[in-house]
């Protein structure tokens, strides 16, 4: 029952996404330990940037480095399903601070 609401949490914030926006995405993954965030490019269908790590703030910069250096300045957040709270929060702030617009 809680996976499949997730899912449908999930599915509702991407489908939003992709139908607003031709951007590439940041999407976030967060498990009990690390947190993972990549830059993906969905017309394509390939990761541009990717990192993980405990601390979400310099995961979060570190992929804005990586997408910077690719020449990806404006992203879409993809929460994924989580609430914009803590971690998440956290990355996004990191990934802000880093030189990512979204």
């Amino acid at each position: 029952m809680i996976n499949k609401k997730s899912e449908q949490r999930k599915l509702r914030v991407r489908s939003k996404i992709r139908r607003l926006s031709s951007r590439p995405r940041l999407s976030v993954f967060r498990s009990n330990k690390l947190i993972y965030a990549q830059v993906i490019d969905d017309t394509k269908g390939v990761t541009l940037a990717a990192a993980y790590g405990d601390d979400s703030n310099k995961v979060g910069e570190e992929v804005a480095k990586k997408s910077l250096a690719k020449k990806v300045k404006d992203v879409v957040f993809d929460k994924g399903g989580y609430r914009y709270h803590g971690r998440v929060k956290a990355l996004a702030d990191g990934a802000r601070k880093g030189g990512l617009n979204f």
